[in-house]
Order: C-alpha cells, then structure tokens, then sequence
C-alpha cells in the first residue's frame, strides 16, 4: 500500500520534470546580430587621439617621400632597420611603423634591404641548417659568408607629450628617423614628422 502511495506522488514530479526538460531543449537561441562592414583603409581615423592607423600612414609617407627625393640611393644600396625606440606612454607597435616605411622603398626598386637586427638570428639558424645538418646535397646549400653587408643603418624613436585639463587632451607626436653611414658612423639623412591631436569634452 505505501509503495502505490509512493509511485502515486513520484509520477506527477517525474512527469513534471520531464516537460521542464524537453522546453529547456527546444527553447529558441536568441543571438545578438553585428553589421560588420570593410572601410577604406586610408580614410582618416579620427575614433581617439591615441596613434592610429593615419598618423602610422602620414608617417610612413612623410619618411619614404623625403629618402627618395634625396636621391641618395644610386646603384641600389643595402639598408637595414637598426632600433626604432618608442618613448611615447602608450603601447605602439613601432615594427608596423618601419615595415610600412620597408615596403614602399623596396617597391620603389631603388633600395635592397638586408636583415635587420631583430631577423639575423632566423638567418644564423638557416645557414647553420643547411650547412651543419647533413639533410641537403652540397651543392645546393647556402653558403657561409655570402651575406651582403648594409650601407646604411636607419634609427629611430617615437615620443609623445600630453597636456589635458578639465575640457582638453592635447597629444603631440613626435617621429624622427636617421640614417647612418655604417662605415663611416655619418648621418646620411634625418627626417621628422609632427602630428598633434586634440579631443575636447
């Protein structure tokens, strides 16, 4: 008798639950939905005064305007990209920065760039691979000393000063790059580029 009272109340709460299940499970998503749209690439970027993608695009047009129209690159010299040294309080990707500047003097066909600084290490192990492994034929290997040595060494730094109060944030940036005679430790040529930023509240 008191196992048919216990099944009589067990049954409607399995019951129960079985229905609490079965619409949990077929109860509809509800996804946010996001526009994303492409934008043009070198249409000013004005969202804060922190450094963006223009002041990386005038950068980098004021830099290979002015190395090319110096006319110091006969023969196709080699150069290479030493240190450039962010000062500024923000975290700014100053590789992105040269390698803009790298590619539009390498299209330009006037320059032939070595490694830099920062990518012998990868060519080291390369030649050291090839040569010391045992893994290709030695007529096919790179060479040991075949490296051709830069001409010219371009430097450069990024600073920043700000000024705000109550109503306004001032931002002034400053890019300055040189570029060494590696032999002869000369300044073959400098260049800079201002950008100020101001945000009122």
């Amino acid at each position: 008798m008191k196992l048919k009272t216990s099944l009589a109340v067990l049954l409607p709460v399995l019951a129960a639950l079985s229905l609490s299940a079965c619409e949990t499970v077929s109860s509809p998503v509800v996804r946010l939905q996001r526009q994303v749209n492409y934008g043009d690439a070198k249409s000013t970027e004005l969202v804060t005064n922190e450094f963006g993608s223009t002041d990386l695009q005038m950068i980098a047009e004021k830099m290979v305007g002015s190395l090319l129209e110096t006319g110091i690159f006969q023969g196709r010299p080699t150069v290479t990209i030493s240190t450039v040294k962010n000062k500024t309080s923000e975290y700014i990707d100053t590789t992105n920065v040269m390698n803009s500047i790298q590619t539009a003097l390498v299209k330009s066909g006037k320059v032939r760039f070595t490694r830099s600084i920062q990518e012998m290490q990868a060519g080291v192990d390369e030649l050291q691979r090839q040569n010391q492994s045992g893994l290709y034929k030695n007529n096919t290997t790179a060479k040991v000393g075949q490296m051709t040595a830069a001409k010219y060494q371009l430097e450069g730094e990024l600073t920043s000063i700000v000024k705000q109060n109550s109503s306004t944030k001032d931002v002034f940036y400053k890019f300055t790059l040189k570029m060494f005679d590696v032999a002869e430790g000369t300044i073959e040529w400098q260049e800079e580029k201002e950008i100020r930023k101001t945000t009122k509240r």
